[in-house]
């Protein structure tokens, strides 16, 4: 499945008081140099393990539900990889939703916000709301994994 989306750093100051989240703990069993990863993630008492390539705007991306047994066993090799959030999902108008990740421990602060998109026409024609502030689309230093690794 291809994966389309674009990232942001929020502006705290402009954006909407989210309602619900959830809690998201997630770290990387692997990192290729090519930008490939398999992530293990724990959302709202779930658990996935991801297989991402390489890639900016667009991704493959395959994910599969796990045990909490199995997340367990395999979360001791993410070990200084890892980072943990609230997510929080807001409406954008045209059916889109925003994830906006309030991200704590070591990068308390950092506040990002992304959209996932059908396809590119629609994500290269998106305007973001003025809250949604400067974006990072293709700036590795913002992607979840290189953030778990070396911090902002």
């Amino acid at each position: 499945m291809n994966e389309i989306e674009r990232k942001f750093i929020a502006d705290k100051t402009k954006m909407p008081v989210p309602s619900s989240s959830v809690d998201i703990r997630q770290g990387y069993v692997a990192l290729d140099e090519n930008g490939s990863e398999v992530r293990l993630r724990e959302k709202g008492g779930m658990y996935y393990l991801t297989v991402k390539s390489g890639g900016d705007l667009e991704r493959m991306e395959s994910e599969i539900q796990i045990s909490e047994e199995e997340f367990e066993k395999l979360w001791i090799f993410t070990e200084g990889r890892r980072v943990e959030k609230i997510r929080y999902k807001i409406p954008l108008e045209g059916g889109l939703v925003c994830e906006l990740d309030i991200f704590s421990g070591a990068l308390k602060g950092l506040v990002t916000a992304e959209v996932e998109f059908k396809d590119l026409s629609t994500a290269e024609s998106f305007v973001p709301p003025v809250w949604f502030g400067e974006e990072v689309t293709r700036d590795s230093r913002y992607k979840n994994k290189n953030l778990a690794v070396k911090g902002l």
